[in-house]
């Protein structure tokens, strides 16, 4: 089938398409909990192959392949989501004159208190490997091959160590 849809053939396209979107959405989904990112990023990563047929490497697993694809996208989507929310919150924060109501700002304390607690309750939830390295990714800034340098693991373990930690994070964020 992928063949097919690189030499062109639009049928290929839309059988491939009607055999894996339910599957990706659902990963998308269970994967970063949020139906409207999932759909959104699953169509792009459609809309991609399509666009880019004349362009596509020869693949032996299709949905592993998507299923990456997919990660990427989503991931550059929340990184743009996070970046618009950071600027609007300098906007808002560098208009003095505008004053936040008392009420809300009760609600926003307590959020924060709340979304603490959750933090604290999943961390202790962690192995000291994942500690480490969910520390060095998300509080150093650091890529995959320097965490692996300093906690003398591979950069695949160190990956697949986040990517348990962040599970093990989630499910605690949901289920608290």
């Amino acid at each position: 089938m992928w063949e097919r849809i690189r030499s062109g053939e639009e049928e290929a396209y839309f059988d491939l398409y009607a055999k894996l979107y339910p599957e990706l959405v659902r990963f998308a989904i269970k994967t970063f909990g949020d139906s409207e990112l999932a759909y959104d990023a699953t169509d792009d990563v459609f809309l991609s192959i399509w666009e880019r047929r004349d362009h596509l490497v020869r693949v032996e697993n299709v949905p592993s392949y998507l299923i990456t694809i997919l990660k990427r996208k989503i991931i550059r989507l929340l990184e743009r989501r996070e970046k618009l929310s950071n600027a609007v919150k300098l906007l808002v924060e560098q208009d003095e004159w505008t004053e936040m109501p008392y009420d809300e700002f009760i609600i926003r304390v307590q959020s924060d208190e709340i979304v603490q607690l959750k933090l604290k309750a999943a961390l202790a939830k962690l192995t000291f490997r994942q500690k480490q390295v969910v520390q060095l990714k998300f509080f150093e800034n650091l890529g995959y091959e320097k965490i692996a340098e300093i906690t003398n693991m591979s950069v695949k373990t160190c990956y697949n160590t986040l990517y348990d930690a962040l599970k093990i994070m989630r499910q605690e964020f949901y289920d608290y």
